[in-house]
């Protein structure tokens, strides 16, 4: 076989290389082309790099190019992946600060929330020219991945808006049948079945199977309590868990934000997180490991260059969807897994126009979702508060209403459990101004914005959060990394 993949946001080198060797453990895929593109050069070099040499040591025809000009790279790809993060970590780190100085303590904020929302504006107008570009020079009908934060709100925008085929693709499910396989004692995850349906990162194991046997939730609240790391990290999920009757998908700090009972006083949340590590709370948690993972890339870089000389082994390639779903489509092969698409029935509960996150399996026919799902109706809930937010955000992020993006903003869970009308307001002024960069759309309300600034009455504090943790050094790196090598 011989076709075109085009990775948007390559400069992402660790999850790049990992899609590309998952990709190449299928057969059939040696002979493909790999077009990467990225604003950075820099980071671009790096992972030709990596990838090159991956190629060079494994002896195979895959053609590997990298060029800034997107247009360039999407010309006669047959599919798209997007791993983009618009704004970096200069604009992350505003949609963490920034919330903080109103009470609003957030984990990661990429997905809902005050830094979830702005984050889905400056990435929707980006989105929307990749979606353009594909309809204009991609190969007639390719399809688009999409991996990048906010999922739904991305998702809902290339569909709705950009005219383009397009899947929202997470890890999120794997990761949280891994667990559950871990705690009820199975040798393998593969010994797990379940149906997994709802939103990304609100998805609920609804029927579980172990070795065919159905697992109950008396039975999993207390596989899960007597786990002597999972009972101190996943509190939180636990507490939903008894509530709820299923489990989550996402993780302890995650889950934390898209539900306004767990993070909305300061005394609470501690209460609810494990320090252990930046995923299960710590505020900033993903700012930090993120910031702290760049910096060791860069300082590493012909570490993991000499790394690539491995050869490809099959074995370990990963469970991230986006492989399998090429090798179903082009071999006939069927993949089941959990997908990120337009509801339009497949969840009999939540709404029809909302991005929902549910099984499927793929053939040479396509992706084809299981319809008539049912979920638990305080999931729907939940799903249905955060489905209300995306819509708004994505709606006024194509309109460029600085309005409706506040009353966006208002209606998400946490926020409204924290800030009064006034503090949003003010606080999304300040977050539009601050990332005015990135967001074009809003660009004719700006000058307003500051104004309004200049002349607010509203007080804000200078606040680290519950539980703020500095970045790491590489020397404190290298120091914890030996320490855990020497563990093992």
């Amino acid at each position: 076989m011989s076709f075109k993949i085009a990775i948007i946001g390559a400069g992402s080198v660790g999850f790049t290389k990992k899609l590309f060797t998952d990709i190449l453990c299928v057969p059939e895929f040696k002979d493909i082309e790999f077009a990467l593109t990225d604003l950075s050069e820099h980071n671009l070099q790096m992972i030709k790099a990596i990838l090159d040499k991956i190629v060079e040591s494994n002896k195979l025809p895959t053609k590997v190019t990298a060029t800034t000009d997107r247009r360039k790279a999407l010309e006669g790809a047959r599919y798209v992946i997007s791993c983009v993060r618009v704004g970096g970590l200069e604009a992350y780190a505003d949609d963490i600060r920034i919330p903080l100085k109103y009470g609003i303590d957030q984990c990661v904020g990429d997905t809902i929330c005050a830094g979830g929302i702005l984050y889905g504006q400056r990435n929707i107008p980006v989105i929307l020219d990749f979606c353009k570009d594909i309809r204009e020079v991609a190969a007639p009908g390719a399809k688009f991945l999409n991996y990048a934060n906010p999922m739904a709100m991305n998702t809902w925008a290339a569909i709705e808006y950009g005219k383009v085929d397009t899947v929202g693709l997470c890890h999120g499910v794997q990761h949280g049948a891994e667990q559950i396989a871990e705690v009820l004692g199975a040798k393998s995850p593969r010994e797990l079945d379940y149906i997994c349906s709802g939103i990304n990162h609100q998805t609920w194991f609804v029927d579980l199977r172990l070795n065919g046997r159905k697992i109950g939730k008396d039975e999993l609240i207390a596989a899960f309590e007597a786990h002597p790391v999972y009972s101190q990290q996943e509190k939180l999920r636990i507490d939903v868990l008894k509530r709820f009757g299923v489990y989550s998908t996402e993780s302890n700090g995650h889950l934390s934000e898209y539900l306004p009972w767990y993070r909305k006083r300061p005394d609470e949340i501690t209460r609810w997180i494990d320090m252990s590590d930046w995923i299960h709370g710590e505020t900033g948690g993903y700012l930090r490991h993120s910031t702290e993972t760049r910096n060791w890339f860069e300082t590493e870089f012909p570490q993991f260059l000499a790394s690539a000389e491995k050869p490809i082994d099959p074995a370990k390639r990963s469970n991230e969807h986006a492989s399998h779903i090429l090798e179903a489509l082009e071999t006939g092969r069927v993949y089941r897994g959990h997908f990120n698409v337009k509801n339009t029935g497949v969840i009999t509960n939540l709404p029809s126009d909302a991005i929902i996150e549910s099984p499927g399996f793929v053939d040479r026919f396509g992706i084809n979702m299981v319809s008539g799902i049912t979920i638990p109706e305080a999931c729907a809930a939940t799903c249905i508060s955060s489905i209300n937010v995306q819509r708004m955000s994505v709606h006024a992020a194509v309109t460029g209403d600085i309005d409706l993006l506040k009353l966006a903003v208002l209606h998400d869970p946490l926020v409204g459990a924290v800030s009064t009308p006034e503090e949003v307001w003010q606080m999304v002024d300040e977050m539009v101004v601050a990332q005015a960069r990135w967001l074009p759309q809003y660009a004719d309300a700006v000058p307003a914005a500051k104004e309004r600034l200049a002349n607010s009455k509203v007080k804000t504090r200078e606040w680290e959060g519950a539980a703020r943790r500095n970045v790491r050094s590489i020397e404190e790196l290298r120091v914890e990394k030996a320490a855990l090598k020497q563990a093992v």
